[in-house]
């Protein structure tokens, strides 16, 4: 019983780091386009929408995190008017999808390992 209490409070604690990541990968982005007003509201919302389009794309197919999450950034950052092309907007979602989903998986593949369940 203790086991599967520590997978799932390990399991949390990832999904709250994933989040985390995306919020600190969209505010970084923010700040390299330039903005400066409200960073850290627009990087909440950035992340919130993108960690949504991930977890939508999860539960469909792995392959629809990869699809829907950058989707769902794009959209979020045409709301916000940033000059930004089309496509540099969803190559930017992927980018920050793919780093913030291998970072989890390599660490959460390592938790796994810790606890002798991998």
């Amino acid at each position: 019983m203790l086991y599967r209490v520590l997978i799932i409070i390990g399991g949390l604690i990832f999904v709250a780091a994933l989040f985390g990541l995306l919020w600190f990968f969209c505010k970084k982005f923010l700040e390299h386009k330039g903005v400066a007003d409200r960073v850290s509201e627009r990087a909440t919302e950035l992340a919130t929408w993108t960690f949504a389009g991930i977890s939508v794309g999860l539960v469909f197919a792995v392959a629809g995190a990869f699809v829907l999450g950058p989707w769902a950034f794009y959209r979020t950052l045409r709301g916000h008017g940033m000059a930004i092309s089309d496509g540099a907007a969803v190559w930017w979602g992927f980018a920050i999808v793919v780093a913030s989903l291998g970072i989890m998986a390599i660490g959460f593949f390592g938790f796994l390992a810790a606890v002798g369940a991998y």
